[in-house]
């Protein structure tokens, strides 16, 4: 089984790379983030004629996540339970298939909205921690994959790619994001390449790509379960070098 996920960065001006990406790389799930439309103007005819459904949860210009699926999915949320702060933005989309569930999360950037902003981060991520301690309580097969807004570790930030003070490297996020780890859950990434660089995304801005200013903040994390069924994981780079690219690429793991 493959599982990938990419922020988008908007899915209607990027609707022809995921759609290389599905014929090139044929992953049994694709979680995408960032679609910034709402579900009706969700390219999905164009998925569908490659042999994807399509389940989405969108929002007008903003946010908005997605599956893509060979087989026909179960929906079981589609808002994290229980969330109280920004509970109508599109980030969550939680989906049972095959016997395992799935997540997909655009977690809030935190950095706009001063202090209320990185407070409704923090809570998105509190809020998330819980409902997998449910699930994992549950002996669920689970994984959860998307765009964290988190660079976990030092290595996880080129040298200048950020200041200390931004939402993403801030002691209060990477411990948010400690907290998944502790609760057992594997980061599939640092699994099979547990040191050195292994950037998602590279702004747009001062030619960072070309300069290699990236940055991990996409990642997939799997139960116990699944982390013993991990074979690979593909860090898909190429993708940030495509005609009008989004700043985020593919992470693309195997199951067995």
């Amino acid at each position: 089984m493959q599982l990938a996920t990419w922020n988008v960065n908007s899915v209607r001006a990027r609707a022809r790379h995921v759609a290389r990406f599905l014929e090139d790389r044929h992953p049994d799930l694709l979680l995408l983030q960032e679609l910034k439309c709402e579900a009706e103007s969700f390219p999905a005819l164009e998925f569908r004629a490659l042999g994807y459904h399509a389940e989405i949860v969108g929002q007008k210009s903003y946010n908005g996540v997605a599956v893509l699926s060979r087989e026909p999915v179960t929906v079981r949320h589609r808002r994290l339970p229980r969330l109280r702060e920004g509970a109508g933005e599109a980030r969550y989309l939680e989906i049972s298939a095959r016997e395992i569930t799935v997540i997909n999360i655009y977690a809030p950037n935190g950095n706009s909205g001063g202090a209320a902003g990185f407070a409704a981060k923090l809570a998105f991520l509190a809020q998330l921690a819980r409902r997998a301690e449910a699930l994992l309580g549950e002996d669920m097969p689970l994984a959860i994959g998307g765009d964290f807004n988190v660079a976990p570790e030092p290595v996880d930030v080129a040298e200048g790619a950020l200041p200390p003070t931004d939402a993403l490297v801030r002691p209060e996020s990477r411990a948010a994001f400690r907290s998944l780890l502790w609760l057992g859950l594997t980061c599939a990434v640092r699994a099979l390449q547990p040191k050195g660089p292994a950037y998602t995304f590279w702004d747009y801005q001062a030619n960072a790509f070309d300069r290699d200013l990236g940055l991990r903040i996409d990642h997939v994390l799997l139960s116990p379960i699944l982390a013993e069924r991990l074979r690979a994981v593909e860090i898909c780079r190429a993708e940030r070098a495509a005609e009008q690219p989004s700043d985020h690429v593919p992470v693309l793991v195997t199951l067995d």
